[in-house]
């Protein structure tokens, strides 16, 4: 089946702006063979049961998108689709019953479509192995696998259900570090883990090989490795050209964050900022640098935005630090004080770079500079601002919420107090199962919903470390300015 490609174009100036077209991935079954000794190394944070992450929480998101982005694939079909004995084919884009959104654009599809090219077939697969270090044989028997068994193979590392061949990419379901669409460019990312390598690799070939992508591939930008870097003792992160799109909002159209974190290199930070002003992508690109650490992973994990007005962060790392004249020597170097301490830099094409004292100062003016918001700017704080809830709540992903429209945004159920914090700024807060049932019985119109924080059932998808703005790659937004 292959998708539907009319009418697409690629283009996306903020974070809020009406989503139309987002590219996506499903759990697949490599997602439960992860094992407890390996899952770090796999950037998980915990096993998880792959029926749950399905069946009971996953499907609820493609479900909702759909109401939203594609409308007639699911209305008027909520119950055939749920219903046990179609044993969940409309989620399965291997299976003649898959919804094949040209909207909700599952990956797995379009790498299916690019293989049936028999050059673009062998070539890959011998990519694939070169850096799984398989065998010539399997080499050459993959070569001759069909097209939407072998997409399946690339994806979960199983060549049977009972035979694995090479590892599980189970990060495929963060399609936002894969890339990030910027105006009607593409950036590729270049990730910091030997995990994400061949999920890198298979990127690379669909956006430069998909019809969709067509009319873009002068548009793909792709960052290399600094010369440097290849004389350098060691294999340390900090001389590496790192950037995973977790670290990368496109906030206006003008105006790009990056995040100097985890996983992403000053260095390749550096690469995409040269490569941004040299094809005159934005304006200006600012510097999020925040601790590198687990905790925080990506900026992502730190804010997200609701509106124009409107952000929800970890205000713990966004407090500016107060002199203590008095202090011990205990209390003065309490909390690490300077290393841990966000920093922000603004660069500008042919000007001098800017900084801002507060990642609160940099997103106000983001709000009433960039997108001309007419109101004050407001912050929801993870946990409410209420210790230890702040940061319990911050690591299940209380800041890492996608916007489908302006003002409505999905994140996981279990945050409890960063919900209250929600409500008490004027949110309608409703779970994702009632919402789908009054969108189904017309009750309910998904494009006259404003202000309202949709509840997503988290178990397991929260053992990932990642949330809905991790699980989305917005190809297409309507413009909020």
């Amino acid at each position: 089946m292959t998708l539907n490609t009319d009418n697409f174009k690629l283009d996306v100036t903020s974070e809020i702006g009406n989503l139309r077209v987002l590219l996506v991935h499903s759990p697949d079954s490599g997602l439960g063979k992860v094992v407890p000794s390996k899952a770090q190394d796999w950037l998980f944070e915990d096993i998880v049961h792959l029926d749950t992450m399905r069946g009971g929480e996953y499907d609820y998101y493609i479900k909702l998108l759909m109401y939203f982005l594609d409308p007639d694939k699911i209305k008027g079909k909520l119950s055939e689709i749920d219903n046990p004995e179609n044993k969940r084919n409309f989620f399965k884009p291997d299976n003649a019953g898959f919804h094949n959104s040209g909207k909700v654009v599952e990956i797995q599809t379009l790498l299916s479509d690019i293989l049936e090219q028999k050059d673009i077939r062998k070539k890959l697969v011998a990519a694939v192995c070169a850096i799984e270090g398989v065998t010539y044989r399997l080499q050459l028997q993959l070569i001759d696998i069909e097209p939407v068994e072998l997409a399946k193979i690339f994806i979960s590392g199983s060549l049977t259900d009972e035979q694995m061949i090479f590892a599980p990419i189970p990060n495929m379901i963060f399609t936002r570090d894969i890339g990030i669409a910027i105006n009607k460019h593409m950036l590729l990312n270049k990730p910091a883990k030997k995990a994400r390598a061949r999920e890198t690799l298979l990127a690379r070939y669909i956006f430069f090989n998909h019809p969709l992508f067509e009319g873009y591939h002068n548009n793909i930008l792709e960052i290399p490795d600094t010369v440097q870097h290849f004389l350098r003792p060691g294999e340390e992160q900090e001389s590496k050209t790192t950037l995973e799109g977790g670290d990368v909002m496109m906030v206006a159209p003008n105006h790009l964050l990056i995040g100097w974190s985890e996983r992403t290199s000053v260095s390749g930070a550096n690469e995409a900022i040269k490569l941004l002003f040299d094809n005159d992508v934005v304006e200006k690109v600012t510097i999020v640098k925040i601790p590198h650490k687990r905790d925080y992973m990506h900026i992502d994990t730190v804010f997200t935005q609701v509106k124009r007005n409107v952000w929800v962060l970890l205000r713990s790392l966004t407090i500016t630090e107060t002199l203590q004249e008095d202090a011990d020597a205990v209390g003065w170097f309490a909390d690490k004080k300077n290393k841990d301490k966000p920093e922000l830099v603004q660069f500008r094409k042919g000007k001098k770079p800017k900084t801002f004292a507060t990642l609160e100062a940099l997103l106000d003016n983001i709000s009433q500079k960039d997108l001309h918001s007419e109101e004050p700017t407001r912050f929801i704080y993870s946990g409410n601002d209420v210790f230890p809830y702040d940061a319990r709540e911050q690591w299940t992903d209380s800041c890492n919420l996608l916007a489908l429209k302006e003002g409505v945004v999905l994140g996981y159920d279990r945050n409890d107090k960063t919900v209250e914090a929600f409500k008490q700024s004027g949110f309608t807060i409703i779970k994702v199962q009632e919402l789908l049932q009054k969108f189904e019985d017309g009750k309910l119109d998904p494009q006259q919903m404003t202000d309202t924080l949709i509840l997503m059932p988290s178990a397991e998808l929260s053992r990932a470390r990642g949330g809905f703005h991790c699980m989305s790659m917005p190809l297409q937004r309507d413009r909020v300015i």
